[in-house]
C-alpha cells in the first residue's frame, strides 16, 4: 500500500505526492489517519491509502 498525499479540494492542476510506500494497510491507515486529524478541515492536504499498482496524478504534466 502507499500513502499519499492529495488536493484537498480536488483541482486537477495539483499532482499527488507519494509519502510512503510498501507498508500495510494497518499501518497505513494509522499514518493517513493521524497525519489527516492534524491538518485542519479548511487545509489545502488530504492524506490517502492506495493501493501500490495506484498511478499517482502528475498535475499540470497531465494536461500539457
Amino acid at each position: 500500500m502507499k500513502v499519499i498525499l492529495v488536493d484537498n479540494f480536488n483541482r486537477e492542476s495539483e499532482a499527488d505526492t507519494l509519502i510512503a510506500e510498501n507498508v500495510s494497510e494497518y499501518w497505513g491507515n494509522r499514518i493517513v489517519k493521524a497525519l489527516n486529524d492534524k491538518n485542519h478541515k479548511n487545509s489545502f492536504e488530504y492524506f490517502e491509502l492506495v493501493d501500490d499498482d495506484y498511478k499517482l496524478w502528475r498535475g499540470m504534466e497531465e494536461l500539457v
